[in-house]
């Protein structure tokens, strides 16, 4: 039997101190399940919560993408498969729960992520909801929260080190379309522009060229795929013309932005070749406007721009599969740089602050880790 509470991370509102909750186990109905936590990322996303940048219920527990194990349920569970999802499986599961199923966004135009009933762990429910975040010794599974086992090959630190950015980033290069021998560039070495970078290259892609920094990045991009990078620390145009330079003079066929700066989507106009394609998937948050020549950057240029927002079902199953298979070609178990118990989850949120840290994460239960 699990405890009567566990502790949690609580993050009571915009740049207040993080504080330590001891919240009671929630009853276990039928369909619900209880993790004891292993891993649970901190991303950007946390950053620009604690910075009030996104409408919360305040105090949070903050963890969207986790790793547990199963430690109690409510009667039997299965996966999409049939297969029984047991005490003591390894599993991750869907952040985003609750999309109805029958409103138009979903039934109509097929865009569960834009579902207005969609809840999402650690940034849609609030402390008073439960155990509903991964900065915590346990995470409460609601009925029809879709878990994943994770396959012997596969080790949880893999899988973590990727976090929201794998997915993220499989549904922006799903999104680009990537055909064979076709040239990407991607704006941004965090953790969702090394998973890009590795999905284009393992997609075909001829050249995938890394923007960004610093340099420690750029190099582990070229581990994850890349075959070129270019630094920040030259000039914009500096920038494009690298590009070009390794285009053929056209510029990429497909641009991905994944910084979060909003100069980076201008400067993704003027790197994509004519008739190319821009994916947008690092504006999650309202970091100002740009200004675009519509007539030179996007008229003139015949180019496709899409947003991506979030990710669905398919791409925490699909990210699962491909980080069994390519996690030793691909090493997103290294992009894990920082690793903070719960007393010091200020520490890691302050680390992915100031991008001292590629991948931080949290370890509720590091008993369960030796």
């Amino acid at each position: 039997m699990p405890p009567n509470t566990h502790l949690a991370v609580v993050m009571p509102g915009p740049n207040e101190a993080l504080q330590i909750y001891e919240l009671p186990t929630p009853p276990l109905e039928p369909g619900a399940a209880l993790l004891r936590t292993l891993y649970s990322e901190v991303c950007g996303t946390d950053v620009h919560i604690h910075h009030g940048k996104l409408d919360v219920p305040f105090p949070i527990i903050p963890g969207h993408v986790s790793v547990g194990v199963v430690e109690a349920s409510g009667g039997k569970l299965k996966d999409i498969n049939g297969n029984t999802i047991k005490e003591g499986d390894v599993v991750t599961f869907l952040d985003v729960h609750e999309t109805c199923n029958n409103c138009w966004f979903c039934l109509v135009a097929r865009q569960p992520t834009k579902c207005p009933h969609r809840k999402v762990y650690g940034i849609t429910y609030g402390v008073k909801d439960g155990l509903l975040g991964g900065w915590a010794e346990a995470i409460w599974m609601k009925p029809g929260v879709k878990m994943i086992k994770l396959p012997k090959e596969l080790s949880p630190e893999t899988f973590i080190g990727g976090g929201c950015g794998l997915v993220t980033a499989l549904h922006a290069v799903d999104m680009a379309e990537v055909k064979l021998g076709e040239s990407v560039a991607v704006l941004g070495a965090g953790p969702v522009g090394q998973s890009c970078v590795a999905f284009a290259s393992l997609s075909g892609a001829g050249e995938v060229i890394c923007v960004g920094a610093p340099k420690q990045r750029l190099d582990f991009a070229r581990k994850m795929g890349a075959t070129a990078t270019l630094g920040l620390d030259l000039p914009a145009s500096a920038r494009v013309e690298g590009v070009r330079g390794v285009t053929g003079s056209r510029g990429a066929d497909v641009v991905i932005e994944a910084s979060g700066a909003p100069e980076a989507v201008k400067q993704a106009l003027d790197m994509v070749r004519d008739g190319g394609r821009v994916i947008v998937c690092g504006q999650y948050t309202d970091n100002g406007p740009i200004e675009v020549n519509p007539h030179w950057q996007l008229n003139r240029k015949h180019i496709e721009v899409k947003g991506c927002w979030g990710a669905r079902y398919d791409h925490f199953h699909r990210a699962v599969a491909l980080t069994a298979k390519y996690g030793k070609q691909r090493p997103w178990s290294e992009m894990v740089s920082g690793r903070y118990d719960l007393n010091h989850a200020d520490e890691a949120l302050k680390a992915v602050e100031d991008r001292t840290t590629l991948k931080a994460i949290i370890t509720p239960n590091p008993s369960l880790l030796t």
